[in-house]
């Protein structure tokens, strides 16, 4: 009787412990809902490709982390961008570096009027030099990743530029290591968002502006311009982060970090072919407004070229005073963008 009773007891006690462990209730694993603060506008190719970056996210990480993107500024202006990362007004960010002059020395060097082919060098040297210096700059955020727009040019309301004597006395909107190429060019450089930059130029405000050929047709400049010049020999990049709050991103569990260093990585090369796309959808656009691209020739190139001396003696100076070997960073950019110039030709 005694081992009928104590099987007996078994049996009720497994039962009871299964279930209770078929009724417990299903341990969620933890979502994280963030922001994600830019300046550019919804329709533009720049906030389409975070748009893809961040559903590729959501979609590895099985919906634990979603991300909302706040375009045109609407959570934080251009300029602010990086700090609201910082004071964790949004939990990402993407914006310009030359938006905070002489905060970020070591990112600048990638501003320089170089001589860029394409956003894919650009993209491949700011990566780079990030690694390589590992630069204190950025050490209030986590950096996603970085990359860098196709080649500057000048755009011109109603003066075609077609020999470096055209610039002189030009009012050119620019902004960062941009105004000191527009100075040196003999123009006066008038600092402002590509936001604002439509109006400034409707209204004679500046005479032109120094960007890629894509803001023509993203911001819609195209419609007031009428001239480029393809100073290439002189063309500059800037460069971009996209950057996350340093308390959110340690908050994260190490798998969930992963999938966002990965992502991440594999955006660096399709912002940079997002860029270069849209560098051509913007000049298909201003051909159709009748819009002339003016070609230089090797005499004047050589010109543009030369006349970025001081663009460079300048920034090493600057990237000095701030604490870094401006000439150590400024020759490994260099030498950078002759590498990759012939690969990414």
């Amino acid at each position: 009787m005694r081992k009928i009773f104590t099987v007996a007891s078994l049996v009720f006690f497994a039962t009871f412990v299964l279930s209770a462990f078929i009724s417990a209730p299903t341990v969620q694993a933890a979502t994280y809902n963030f922001t994600y603060s830019t300046f550019f506008p919804p329709t533009h190719i720049q906030t389409k490709v975070p748009e893809a970056w961040a559903k590729e996210i959501e979609k590895r990480s099985n919906g634990q982390i979603k991300i909302q993107i706040f375009t045109g500024g609407s959570l934080t202006p251009a300029p602010q961008i990086y700090d609201g990362v910082v004071k964790g007004i949004s939990d990402f960010g993407l914006s310009v570096f030359a938006y905070s002059a002489g905060r970020f020395p070591v990112m600048f060097a990638v501003d320089n009027p170089f001589g860029y082919p394409n956003a894919f060098v650009a993209t491949r040297v700011i990566n780079e030099l990030n690694r390589k210096f590992q630069p204190k700059e950025l050490s209030d955020v986590h950096v996603c990743y970085l990359f860098a727009h196709g080649p500057g040019l000048l755009h011109s309301v109603s003066k075609p530029i077609r020999k470096l004597e055209d610039v002189k006395g030009l009012k050119i909107r620019s902004t960062g290591t941009s105004q000191l190429i527009v100075r040196a060019l003999g123009a006066t450089p008038v600092a402002m968002s590509q936001g604002e930059t439509y109006d400034a130029l409707k209204k004679n405000i500046v005479d032109g502006t120094l960007v890629p050929v894509e803001a023509l047709e993203g911001f819609k400049q195209g419609e007031v311009l009428k001239y480029t010049t393809l100073n290439y020999s002189s063309s500059y990049s800037q460069g971009f982060f996209v950057a996350m709050n340093l308390k959110k991103w340690e908050s994260l569990p190490p798998d969930l970090q992963k999938i966002i260093t990965e992502v991440s990585k594999e955006y660096e090369d399709i912002t940079a072919k997002a860029w270069g796309d849209s560098d051509e959808s913007g000049r298909q656009f201003c051909l159709k407004l009748g819009h002339e691209f003016i070609e230089l020739s090797a005499e004047e190139s050589a010109k543009f070229k030369g006349a970025m001396k001081p663009v460079f003696d300048e920034y090493i100076k600057q990237a000095n005073e701030k604490g870094v070997d401006g000439e150590a960073v400024f020759k490994a950019a260099q030498e950078m963008v002759e590498k990759y110039s012939k690969e990414y030709k």
